[in-house]
């Protein structure tokens, strides 16, 4: 679990970045959302004005199907990212926009061809007392309009045992007052929150913290709407822990966070020839989605960061040309300081979506779709290389050197374009050529990757 917490203003402030529960629900999972273009990227603590300008101007063009957001609440003041997190009304007043802002998103993100998933923060509201960012007055256990003193688990401590259901689900997430979702009517007011999100727009939801509350009280709230959407949980897994991932299939998906986890190991020494086997030990690909890092991991050192370069990158290869799961990329900002805020300006973010490798690998998912695993290749350590059916074929190098190899595929004979190199529209000195038996001769660069497919030929 990861848990944040400051003192501002003589109050606690706290954010975690947690989940998980239990259900019967009858929901089915759907780790590739729904449609043709299934890779998600997390625009995370991005003004909702500067989503819109990049669903037009890169989401869209690029393949991505869906955008996740930092949550659209009215939330405590103060500079740290973790403050989007303590929300003190479900008014769409923080600092990343306002109610005319976020529409404005949807609209244009949908006019992209690209669909929208709202982080929501609903096991919580803020600790502390206050104004919130839309000038909401609030305490602790009381939030106008919203919940009172009797909304809320009657443990006034903060979590302890993380063996015991009951400490992780009714107790105090560092200190953040945890509304007792067992109740119908903080369910509805909730429910009513997702539903006026759904109204403008919205596709899906991320459920934050969801292994802190109840599944079947996650499944309740989901019940209540109207028509809910595409649904995500939040649940880190944590050995010997009473509340698991696998809980929360029934619900919807659920984040995989041992697979970012996996991919470290990988990269950082474990050899890469080891993700043969990604899907050992983890949720079924059908209801995991995958990420190399989120804003909590890059802070505790678990996974692989933007920090770490070209293997970070080959490591978002894997992800994306992998039939394991269902990709999120993570596009968030320079830190040096682990509490720091987003930036102000045009300038600090780390603007991962944007990469051609990145880029040309979400066309690579949607040109493969769900094409099996073939021809998998490996030199026992830092290079593996393996082929999606007859619509694609990718070779990652690990290593500080080239790696000259002739490769089999599956693939049509043809000139193809090394998509992680080059858009195709522009691919010159960037092509490889497959013959007639499926085999492809190449040098793969060092800390580089090779990636084909069927949608991207050259001649």
């Amino acid at each position: 679990m990861q848990h944040r917490f400051r003192l501002i203003g003589g109050t606690l402030a706290g954010v975690l970045t947690v989940a998980g529960l239990t259900t019967l629900a009858p929901w089915q999972s759907q780790a590739t959302p729904p449609g043709e273009k299934t890779v998600t990227v997390t625009m995370f603590e991005r003004p909702y004005a500067d989503v819109a300008s990049a669903c037009t101007d890169q989401l869209g063009p690029a393949g991505y199907g869906y955008v996740q957001v930092s949550p659209a609440t009215e939330h405590i003041q103060g500079d740290q990212w973790w403050t989007s997190y303590q929300p003190v009304s479900y008014r769409i007043a923080g600092r990343l926009g306002d109610r005319d802002a976020f529409a404005a998103m949807v609209d244009a993100c949908h006019s992209a061809g690209v669909k929208v998933v709202a982080d929501a923060v609903i096991n919580h509201m803020a600790a502390g007392s206050g104004t919130g960012t839309g000038g909401t007055a609030y305490t602790k256990y009381d939030y106008p309009g919203y919940f009172g003193d009797a909304d809320f688990h009657t443990c006034r401590t903060a979590i302890k045992d993380y063996t015991d259901r009951g400490d992780v689900q009714n107790c105090e997430l560092v200190g953040l007052s945890d509304l007792d979702t067992g109740k119908d009517e903080v369910r509805s007011t909730i429910a009513a929150y997702l539903d006026d999100l759904r109204s403008m727009g919205v596709d899906g939801f991320r459920i934050d913290a969801a292994k802190h509350m109840a599944a079947d009280d996650v499944a309740a709230i989901k019940g209540r709407m109207s028509d809910p959407g595409f649904w995500v949980s939040e649940v880190i897994q944590g050995g010997g822990e009473a509340v698991q991932p696998e809980e929360y299939t029934e619900i919807g998906d659920v984040d995989e966070f041992r697979y970012g986890g996996h991919l470290k190991s990988a990269f950082q020494g474990g050899g890469i020839a080891q993700l043969k086997a990604v899907a050992d030990g983890k949720l079924g690909s059908a209801s995991a989605r995958t990420f190399v890092d989120n804003w909590d991991t890059e802070r505790n050192g678990s996974t692989l960061t933007y920090k770490d370069g070209a293997a970070y990158t080959l490591a978002n290869v894997f992800m994306l040309a992998s039939p394991y799961g269902s990709p999120n990329v993570y596009s968030g900002y320079e830190w040096s300081d682990a509490d720091a805020g987003p930036p102000s300006g045009a300038d600090g973010w780390t603007d991962t979506h944007a990469q051609q490798t990145i880029t040309g690998l979400v066309g690579f998912r949607n040109a493969v779709g769900s094409a099996e695993l073939t021809d998998w290749w490996d030199n026992g350590g830092s290079a593996l290389a393996f082929g999606r059916g007859d619509k694609g074929f990718v070779a990652l190098n690990n290593a500080d050197d080239a790696l000259t190899e002739t490769f089999t595929t599956s693939l049509p004979a043809g000139t193809y374009c090394n998509v992680a190199a080059a858009s195709p529209d522009d691919c010159d000195g960037n092509t490889v050529t497959v013959g007639d038996d499926g085999a492809v001769q190449a040098t793969v660069p060092a800390r580089g990757a090779l990636a084909l497919h069927t949608g991207a030929q050259a001649g």
